[in-house]
C-alpha cells in the first residue's frame, strides 16, 4: 500500500464524512493505493456511528477507536500504529487543509525526503477563509515562542494539520512521542531535529474553522504546560 492518512476526529458528526468524502474522491482520481484511519478520540456525538456506516460501502476507511478521550497527540500516534501505507501522514478531521495539498506532498517522498509537512506561513499558500485577528495575534506569539524556548527556527508553522512521512521515520517519531495534546507537532519536529531528518515545507490551501473549540485560556496554559515538558524531556 502507498499511502496511510491518519484523521483525528473529536465530536466531528457534522464534517468527518464530508472529510473522508473530499479525500477519497481526490485519492481515487490519483494513482497511489491508500487507506484513511480516521480516530475516534472517544467523542460523545455520533461520530462513530458516522465512520463506520460510511465504511461499510468504502473499504479503504477503517475506523480507529481510543475508547475514551485522550487528545489530538495519542489519537495520531494511534492512528500512525495502525496504519500500513509506504508513506504515512495525518490531516484534521475538520477539513482545515485541502487534500489537494498532497499533489506536491507524493513526488517529494518518492525522491526520499524523511517528511513532508504543510506551511501556511509560504508566500503561495492560499487561505480561503482567513483567521480573525485575535487568532492570528496568538499565532504570532506562538511562533515566537517556539523559535526562542524551543529551538525550531527552521519551522515557522508547527501547528499546520497537514503533515506526511516516510513509514520508518513516522513509526520512529511517534514511538518515541509522548505528548497526547494539541503540541504534539512540536515534539515531533523536535525529535526530528535533533536525529538531522530532512523536511521539506510545502503550500497549502487552508481554512480557518470558526466553530473551534479551543478554548484560549484554558487551552493555552495547558499547551505551555506541554511546551516545558517537551522541552525538559527532548531539548
Amino acid at each position: 500500500m502507498d499511502l496511510s492518512i491518519v484523521i483525528p476526529a473529536f465530536n466531528e458528526e457534522q464534517r468527518i464524512l464530508i472529510t473522508l468524502e473530499k479525500t477519497r474522491s481526490f485519492l481515487q482520481q490519483r494513482p497511489w493505493s491508500y487507506e484513511l484511519l480516521p480516530v475516534d478520540d472517544g467523542s460523545a456525538d455520533n461520530t462513530i456511528a458516522c465512520i463506520e456506516e460510511y465504511a461499510k460501502e468504502h473499504p479503504e476507511v477503517r475506523c480507529v477507536k481510543n475508547g475514551k478521550n485522550r487528545g489530538k497527540g495519542y489519537s495520531v500516534r494511534h492512528g500512525v500504529q495502525e496504519a500500513q501505507g509506504q508513506y504515512i501522514g495525518f490531516m484534521d478531521g475538520d477539513y482545515k487543509t485541502d487534500i489537494s495539498s498532497l499533489d506536491d506532498v507524493m513526488p517529494l517522498l518518492a525522491k526520499g525526503w524523511d517528511g513532508v509537512i504543510g506551511d501556511r506561513t509560504l508566500g503561495s499558500s492560499e487561505f480561503v477563509i482567513e483567521r480573525n485577528r485575535y487568532r492570528q495575534w496568538g499565532s504570532d506569539v506562538f511562533r515566537s515562542l517556539l523559535r526562542s524556548l524551543m529551538g525550531l527556527e527552521g519551522f515557522a508553522d508547527t501547528q499546520c494539520g497537514f503533515k506526511f512521512f516516510q513509514c520508518a521515520v513516522a513509526r520512529d517519531l511517534f514511538s518515541r512521542q509522548q505528548i497526547d495534546g494539541f503540541m504534539f507537532d512540536v515534539e515531533i519536529l523536535m525529535l526530528a531535529n535533533k536525529n538531522g531528518l530532512r523536511f521539506e515545507k510545502i503550500p497549502v490551501k487552508w481554512s480557518f474553522d470558526p466553530d473551534s473549540r479551543f478554548n484560549p485560556v484554558t487551552g493555552t496554559i495547558e499547551n505551555l504546560r506541554d511546551l516545558v515538558r517537551i522541552r525538559w524531556m527532548h531539548y
